[in-house]
């Protein structure tokens, strides 16, 4: 099917089509769909602190991930142009190497403290060297952390950029965090930028950004996968080893230890103390009349 002049795609014309939405697609695009970003989106970008990110390669394969940094960390370069730094990761750098097979991106912005509002931006994305990027746009942020310093840049040529409604959009609240002060303070916005305190930017610690919270690493470690029955059926299933033949756990990185996860004993015997303390309380403050769920 050939291109039309509408935004979108053939897939969600053709859908829109068999399932009788195409007049209130088309009100959407004709009044909701920009090819730039007007004034108002500008100034939503520049206070945004987080943004998702979907990338996919040349053949199609989906990642979807997310990115955060200070007020402006996304720049406005101009009406039809935005940028984000690329700071040390896990080294995996694998949005980066789907924009190389691909330049197709979508960003989605969302505002869960204030406005409880969307803002999608499609485009086309290139990887910039962060002297070339800072040659051609001498103002950007210069950041002190060593984790928060720009390793590339991704420059966005916008194609796409439309709301996102606020219908099913939560409404959060932020909290004080370590040195912060009142609930709600955003990170400075001084250039060059001073690092938030109390959150862990550009730290190495293992524990501090999220050690093995779900298991992986232990996993690995024990030679444990999942069964042959559990995986999809398109994928072939791993040969099956002897407990005899299961190779040896390697040892860790020095400095990169994880704790050992807790013994079920462990957990039995702190929900038995949790249980008698909340009993000895009750039985302290004797029969309590209901007053509701949410007090």
């Amino acid at each position: 099917m050939e291109r039309t002049g509408r935004p979108g795609s053939d897939g969600e014309h053709l859908l829109q089509q068999r399932l009788g939405t195409a007049d209130r697609a088309d009100r959407f695009y004709d009044e909701q769909v920009l090819d730039h970003l007007n004034v108002r989106m500008r100034e939503f970008v520049g206070r945004q602190e987080m943004f998702f990110l979907a990338t996919s390669d040349r053949h199609g394969e989906c990642d979807s991930t997310f990115r955060a940094g200070p007020p402006g960390f996304l720049e406005v370069l101009d009406g039809r142009t935005l940028a984000y730094p690329e700071y040390r990761g896990n080294g995996v750098l694998a949005s980066l190497g789907n924009i190389e097979e691909n330049p197709h991106v979508g960003i989605l912005m969302v505002d869960f403290f204030r406005d409880r509002i969307g803002l999608h931006v499609n485009g086309r994305a290139r990887v910039v060297e962060d002297d070339e990027m800072r040659a051609r746009h001498p103002g950007l942020p210069v950041d002190p952390v060593p984790g928060r310093r720009a390793v590339v840049w991704v420059e966005v040529a916008v194609e796409e950029a439309y709301i996102h409604c606020a219908k099913h959009i939560p409404h959060l609240q932020k909290v004080p965090a370590r040195g912060r002060g009142r609930a709600g303070d955003g990170p400075r916005t001084d250039r060059p930028r001073e690092p938030e305190q109390g959150r862990a930017w550009g730290t190495d610690d293992v524990k501090r950004k999220g050690g093995d919270f779900f298991g992986a690493a232990a996993e690995a470690r024990e030679g444990r996968r999942m069964p042959p029955a559990e995986r999809p059926a398109e994928r072939p299933a791993a040969p099956t080893l002897r407990a005899s033949a299961a190779p040896a756990p390697a040892a860790p990185v020095p400095g990169t230890e994880l704790p050992e996860p807790a013994r079920p004993e462990e957990w039995l015997e702190e929900a038995e103390r949790v249980l008698a303390e909340a009993r000895r309380r009750a039985a302290e403050k004797g029969p309590q009349p209901f007053s509701g769920w949410f007090r």
